[in-house]
C-alpha cells in the first residue's frame, strides 16, 4: 500500500495498483492461513479486501473475502464465516464470471456446513454447479485459474463427508484423486484425508487406515499447518477402530504427531 499511497499516478494506475495489492493480499493470506497464522492472515485479507473496494472490483472482493470466510468457517468462528461468505457473494455480483461465482457458491457451501445448515449446504453446492456449467469463453481472472469442475465435486465430497453420506462421497474424491497430479502434495494429503474420513463412516477401517497413512507420509512432506491437523483428525476418527491392525500401524507411525 505504500506505493499507491506514496506515489503520483493517473486513476487508472491507481485502479491497477489496488488491483494487484488485493490480488497479493489474497495469496499472502492464504498462505498465512495455511501455516497456522490466523491472526496475520486475516489483517493480510483485510487489507486486501480494502484495496479491492477501492479498485472498484467486485469480483476480487468477493474473492479476498470469500477466502477470510474460509478461515472462520474452519476456525470456530462459523457464524462469522457464513455471513461473510454469503458477503462475498453478494459483492461479486450476479455478472461476475461464471467461475467466481461458482467458487464462492462453493464457499457458502462449506460455512453452511460447518454451521450445520445441511439442507443449504447442499442447495449451494448445487447452485456452484449450476454456476459453473455457465462458464463461456470469456476469460476469468488469473487468480481463478484452479478453478474446474474437480474443485467443485471435492468441495462436494468434502461436504457430504461431513454429513456422513460415504456413498456421495467415495466415488467423487476418488475420480478426482485418480486423474490429480502426484507432484501437489499438500492437496493429494488434504483430499486424500476426505476420502479415508469418507471410508471410515463407511465402515471400511482398512481402507481408511492405508489412506490415512497415506496422508501422513504426504504430510510429513510440506509445511502446511492443515495437513497436520487433517492427521490429528484421522487419528480420532479411526480411534474407534484401533484394533483393527492397519488402522493400528497408521496410529503407531502417527504416534509422535500432535
Amino acid at each position: 500500500m505504500q506505493l499507491y499511497r506514496e506515489s503520483t499516478h493517473s486513476e487508472e494506475t491507481g485502479r491497477a495498483l489496488l488491483v494487484q495489492i488485493g490480488e497479493l493480499a489474497q495469496i499472502a493470506g492464504w498462505i498465512a492461513s495455511d501455516a497456522g497464522k490466523n491472526e496475520e492472515a486475516e489483517r493480510v485479507y483485510r487489507l486486501g479486501m480494502s484495496a479491492a473496494q477501492q479498485a472498484g472490483d467486485g469480483t476480487l472482493t468477493g474473492n479476498v473475502a470469500g477466502s477470510l470466510a474460509y478461515q472462520m468457517s474452519n476456525t470456530g468462528r462459523e457464524a462469522e464465516g457464513l455471513t461473510l461468505s454469503r458477503v462475498a457473494l453478494d459483492t461479486a455480483g450476479k455478472d461476475a464470471h461464471p467461475k467466481a461465482r461458482a467458487l464462492y457458491w462453493d464457499r457458502v457451501a462449506w460455512a453452511e456446513n460447518r454451521a450445520g445448515n445441511d439442507q443449504s449446504a447442499i442447495r449451494a453446492l448445487g447452485e456452484a454447479s449450476e454456476a459453473l456449467s455457465g462458464d463461456t469463453n470469456d476469460r476469468a481472472p488469473d487468480y481463478l485459474y484452479w478453478v474446474d469442475t474437480g474443485e467443485l465435486r471435492v468441495m462436494e465430497a468434502r461436504v457430504f463427508t461431513e454429513l456422513r453420506r460415504p456413498l456421495r462421497a467415495v466415488p467423487l474424491l476418488r475420480g478426482v484423486l485418480g486423474g490429480y497430479d502426484a507432484t501437489h502434495a499438500r492437496e493429494m494429503a488434504l483430499y486424500m484425508s476426505w476420502l479415508s474420513v469418507a471410508y471410515a463412516h463407511g465402515g471400511e477401517p482398512e481402507e481408511a487406515a492405508g489412506t490415512a497413512l497415506r496422508v501422513a507420509e504426504l504430510s510429513a512432506g510440506t509445511s502446511s499447518e492443515r495437513t497436520t491437523e487433517r492427521v490429528r483428525v484421522l487419528r480420532e476418527t479411526l480411534r474407534e477402530y484401533a484394533n483393527v491392525p492397519e488402522v493400528a500401524a497408521f496410529m503407531e507411525r502417527t504416534g509422535g504427531q500432535r
